[in-house]
């Protein structure tokens, strides 16, 4: 059978090679190639964005706010719904041709490359897009090289629009990323400029991280040591998934003095760890675990669900919940209703707050609490405990746990690998990978917890700052000489930013699993290997003999 399709951005694709026939994630045809057509004319936006940028005119904002929302809509289970994605061709080719045409306006030559010369109409969008996607680069390296720069571009656009929404932005981070994709789309880049442009991606993905940061904090205060019922109450409740605290800001705000309990799923956990929002006192707890398990958490949650951010799993036909979900941002689900942002700027949850107090309060289903909050501002306070715990030797490695999980079998190796984990040894997290083991009783070391939480996976920047601190204190010429090893699991795109981000840093020896992406040819993945120590997972037991463990 002919491919109908083909899509290798996550971990889960088919056979570690690529999906053909529908996505692993759920995604239809239709939808990973409209999602190919609207990176294609994003590809033809940025070329007139940095043309007209080389001739000293500057775009207006709304285009690099396309951008950013076109390049997240496409994160692996964002956005599967074709009427949205197609809009947003038709909105893409709209502000490509307004920029064509202020190119024209000032003499500037157009490009005559099909991402800027393309034009139809919707019914005509299917048949190009066959045509534009992953394997229209037929050289293996170039085009993973291209892949592994452009999913990095998606996880740093996420990292982008959240700052943004609390008014943080850096538009240097924005022009970069039309930088790269007009250079990947009309410079003819060889492996070695490739490389390069991979490592520049690592750069302001660590940029996109340190602004995302300093509006999260700037916004609701830096995250503190908190403990977080998992528990249920008697309220009927609300169940946030994503990343995004903006929307849960507006949703505290609306539902105070309701009697509807709010609870967070999945990456919104870190939540709990911020001052801002303990002031709710129907901001209760966290309901359930990763993003993977939400088709049974969903059904026993018994109220509505609010998606973000990715990560959606589509949900079954007869699906008790699938009436009662609503999506916003960048995520879109067929016959889910969609909250928009107003001109006020603001969200009007309304209709989910009344269908919630139609529903019967969750089903309990874990009990007691977990403890999280350790992000660099509150570890650099611990610092002080921390060094002495090395120094005397009741601390002998930190194991960085960051990343993502999901639904391969193979991913018990994380839970395993910590609970085999010596008792003299800390796991820095970040991200819902931590969701194999922060329910794990692994104890403490000198009242120092041996999972210490730092938050989302964007938070993994936080685990950058205190590697770099803990260099400075023990002055260390080089972060790799610290007893700090690197176990990462990953998922989707967000993780590959936060990869390219450690290794423009300069970390080595990063392990990566539970597989290598399946978008790195050979020839690519030994050029990681060979200059930067990426290297996959076995076993545990051999895998605690490599990092020097056990």
């Amino acid at each position: 059978m002919d491919a109908q399709m083909f899509c290798f951005q996550c971990q889960e694709t088919a056979k570690n090679q690529g999906c053909l026939i529908k996505g692993v994630c759920g995604k239809l045809p239709s939808t990973a190639r409209l999602q190919d057509l609207l990176l294609f004319v994003v590809r033809g936006i940025s070329v007139a964005e940095r043309l007209l940028r080389q001739n000293g005119i500057n775009v207006e904002r709304e285009i690099y706010v396309f951008n950013t929302d076109a390049l997240f809509c496409t994160i692996t289970n964002a956005n599967f719904d074709d009427d949205s994605i197609a809009a947003r061709v038709e909105k893409g080719l709209q502000l490509r041709d307004r920029l064509k045409a202020l190119l024209i306006q000032h003499d500037i030559n157009v490009p005559q490359v099909d991402a800027l010369t393309w034009s139809d109409v919707r019914e005509n969008f299917d048949a190009k897009a066959g045509e534009v996607g992953v394997l229209a680069e037929k050289d293996e390296d170039k085009r993973s090289l291209t892949e592994l720069i452009i999913y990095g571009l998606k996880g740093l656009a996420a990292y982008v629009e959240h700052a943004e929404r609390l008014g943080y932005e850096d538009l240097d981070i924005n022009r970069f990323m039309c930088d790269a994709l007009a250079a990947l789309t009309v410079d003819h880049l060889d492996v070695e400029a490739l490389i390069a442009l991979t490592l520049r991606t690592g750069e302001f993905g660590v940029k996109g991280m340190e602004i995302l940061d300093r509006a999260n904090t700037g916004s609701y205060g830096h995250p503190e040591i908190t403990e977080v019922s998992i528990d249920v109450r008697s309220n009927p409740g609300i169940l946030i998934s994503g990343h995004d605290l903006k929307d849960l800001e507006m949703l505290l705000e609306q539902t105070e003095g309701t009697g509807v309990d709010i609870y967070t799923h999945g990456e919104m956990l870190p939540a709990h760890y911020y001052p801002a929002f303990k002031k709710y006192k129907h901001f209760v707890g966290n309901y359930g675990n990763a993003w993977w398990q939400q088709r049974a958490e969903f059904t026993s949650f018994n109220g509505p669900i609010l998606f973000t951010t990715n990560c959606i799993v589509p949900p079954l036909s007869n699906a008790s919940y699938k009436d009662k979900v609503f999506t916003t941002n960048a995520t879109g689900y067929p016959g889910w209703k969609h909250v928009t942002t107003g001109a006020d700027g603001k969200k009007d949850f309304s209709e989910i707050i009344a269908l919630a107090k139609t529903c019967p309060a969750p089903t309990s289903i874990e009990k007691g609490s977990i403890v999280g909050g350790f992000a660099h501002n509150q570890v650099f306070a611990l610092a002080d405990k921390v060094v002495d715990a090395v120094k005397s030797g009741a601390i002998k490695k930190f194991v960085v746990m960051s990343g993502c999980d999901g639904r391969q079998a193979g991913r018990d190796y994380y839970a395993d690998f910590a609970k085999a984990l010596p008792q003299d040894t800390v796991i820095l997290t970040s991200g819902c990978a931590k969701y194999r083991y922060n329910k794990l009783a692994l104890g403490d070391i000198n009242g120092i917890p041996r999972v210490l939480d730092a938050g989302q996976c964007n938070d993994s920047y936080s685990l950058a700052l205190i590697a770099l601190k803990l260099k400075e204190v023990f002055g260390l010429d080089n972060v790799n000489d610290l007893p700090i090893v690197y176990n990462i699991a990953w998922y989707e795109q967000k993780a590959i930013i936060v990869l390219l981000g450690l290794l423009y840093l300069g970390v080595k020896n990063i392990h990566v699993g539970p597989t290598l992406p399946g978008f790195l040819s050979p020839n690519v993945t030994k050029v990681l290997v060979d200059n930067f120590g990426i290297a996959g997972i076995t076993d545990v037991e051999n895998d605690m003999k490599l990092f020097g463990i056990a």
